[in-house]
């Protein structure tokens, strides 16, 4: 059975089959449903202040409390999820399409070209996602722009580096031969055999760009080199709470609570998609769960 084959073959059946599949499945519905429902309605406006409400802890009206600025958290934690969606997304875009375009590229054109293009991938490779921010930053501002770019570029090389030689795999065998022979130009084989074929390498590693996106907007919103501070965002809530955490220490523990849920979740989902989209780990693990070794008298 071919990778392509396996992705046709119930794959998301087999994921959901999975605990870690569910898990991160739920989580990613949650988080988008979340976002979606945000654009429209919040309990209260994720800008409106009540200094005669401010540190309220948990209670009716305010679900989880209010900031020092008399803000609801559970708005503010709604609208951040916006943001969390938008970064999430836009750096799988950029990620995809470098990520693609640099493994297409590093294995279907001339040789000199493949070997300058594994050479460009290894030196952007060795800078962080941190550092690919903060370049970027020193000349655009601060900005959400700053997290997706600097998350694609980054991600985008990893996908390419692993991409790369499952194309170079498929390249050889008999289906893309005989595409060949038939007239298919390079870009028709890529388009019809080479990218269905390393789509669950490909879904994989762009599930967690997309964690290690939301870890990065928050981490940099944090430190300053995100979010503007007019955009709402999990990462300068929690800066702005752990200010308070020796006095308000139930405060900091939502926003935190929902970056490392929504983290988790997307990298157990890519545990599950590289599980559920690879038949032969999948009938490695269910001969392990139906081998019953004997009991030893």
């Amino acid at each position: 059975m071919s990778a392509a084959e396996a992705l046709r073959d119930g794959w998301l059946r087999r994921l959901l089959s999975l605990s870690t599949g569910r898990f991160g499945v739920a989580v990613v519905l949650l988080i988008a449903l979340t976002a979606l429902v945000a654009l429209f309605w919040t309990p209260f406006s994720p800008t409106t202040t009540d200094i005669s409400a401010r540190w309220t802890g948990p209670s009716w009206p305010h679900l989880l409390g209010t900031d020092g600025s008399g803000r609801d958290i559970l708005s503010l934690l709604m609208a951040g999820a916006r943001t969390t969606v938008f970064v999430a997304v836009g750096a799988g875009v950029i990620a995809t399409v470098i990520g693609i375009a640099l493994a297409a590229l590093g294995a279907l054109t001339v040789r000199w070209v493949r070997e300058s293009v594994a050479v460009l991938v290894d030196i952007l490779i060795a800078f962080p996602v941190l550092i690919i921010a903060t370049m970027i930053a020193a000349v655009w501002g601060r900005s959400l722009w700053v997290v997706i770019w600097a998350v694609g570029i980054g991600f985008g090389v990893n996908i390419a580096r692993v991409t790369r030689p499952e194309l170079r795999r498929v390249l050889h065998t008999d289906f893309v031969l005989a595409g060949r022979a038939v007239g298919l130009t390079p870009f028709q084989n890529l388009v019809r055999h080479l990218l269905p074929n390393v789509a669950p390498v490909f879904i994989v590693q762009l599930s967690w760009a997309m964690a290690v996106a939301v870890l990065a907007e928050a981490g940099l919103s944090y430190l300053g080199f995100g979010a503007s501070l007019t955009d709402p965002s999990w990462g300068l809530l929690l800066s702005d709470l752990q200010r308070y955490i020796g006095v308000y220490p139930l405060s900091v523990v939502w926003p935190g609570l929902a970056i490392t849920l929504t983290v988790l979740g997307f990298n157990l989902l890519g545990d599950g998609l590289r599980e559920a989209t690879d038949p032969t780990l999948s009938r490695r693990r269910a001969s392990a769960r139906t081998h019953v070794p004997g009991v030893v008298a």
